[in-house]
């Protein structure tokens, strides 16, 4: 039976931070299924077809090098429902610091409660990436900073094209 994973998040917008948690998840699992958050009480930076489109880009080239199959889709539902209706056995988490760790564990804790069947896996973000948040990056864009260490290239050139006006 494949081992399926499920990494949920808003992606708003995909930062080197996410890229590394889906290049590690990507190992661990037989197919690995990226689920952009759609929240209609929070207006997102980008709307959930860019943001599906630049993961999937972004995307191919790690599914070719771990040799496995990593979708992209949206979800509006409760994170252990769609990752029931995926398939997936595991829900993969990505891990900065203490803050996180706090909060990743009351809603791995609600999870679990809401659906004992589905683990989550936390990743602990690598060392290079651990201070990158979505926030900062689209603070800094919004003030027209250099967001190029932070995000991969044609996320940087959509928020510079985002924030031109």
């Amino acid at each position: 039976m494949a081992r399926v994973g499920f990494y949920p998040g808003s992606f708003d917008p995909v930062t080197n931070g996410h890229i590394d948690i889906i290049a590690r998840a990507a190992r661990l699992v037989d197919r690995l299924v990226i689920a952009v958050g759609v929240h209609h009480g929070k207006p997102p930076l980008f709307d959930a077809k860019d943001r599906v489109a630049i993961l999937e880009q972004q995307v191919k080239p790690l599914a070719a090098e771990a040799g496995i199959d990593i979708s992209v889709s949206t979800f509006d539902n409760l994170t252990v429902d769609a990752a029931r209706e995926a398939g997936a056995g595991v829900i993969i988490r990505g891990l900065r610091d203490s803050g996180d760790f706090d909060y990743e564990m009351q809603m791995a804790g609600m999870n679990g409660a809401m659906a004992p069947d589905i683990e989550t896996i936390f990743l602990a973000a690598a060392p290079e990436v651990r201070h990158v948040a979505g926030t900062f990056v689209r603070q800094i864009a919004a003030m027209g900073g250099d967001v190029t260490p932070f995000v991969p290239k044609p996320v940087a050139a959509r928020l510079a094209k985002k924030f031109a006006s």
